[in-house]
């Protein structure tokens, strides 16, 4: 999993436990690791969910002031299914 270079040391030291992500397929599965810096970052669960489910709490959560930003961040691509990644920092 990649993480804006802003977020990565939130992400490193626990700060950030999930991740919004547009995708056209999941692109992480559950159990999986994924390195980031000297350690990985390990998926505990991954959820497909509604735009409106994007809250400004969870927005937060992610490590965005808002749900306008992360949404910005999180629309790159043509993908247009959400999902929900939940995860844990192992160093």
């Amino acid at each position: 999993m990649m993480f804006a270079k802003q977020l990565r040391d939130a992400v490193m030291d626990g700060r950030i436990t999930c991740s919004v992500r547009i995708w056209q397929n999941p692109r992480v599965k559950p159990g999986g690791r994924y390195r980031l810096g000297p350690g990985h970052i390990c998926v505990t669960s991954i959820r497909e969910i509604g735009l409106d489910d994007v809250t400004p709490e969870l927005a937060r959560r992610s490590g965005f002031q808002g749900r306008i930003d992360l949404l910005k961040v999180a629309r790159h691509g043509t993908g247009d299914h959400v999902y929900l990644v939940e995860f844990h920092y192992e160093a």
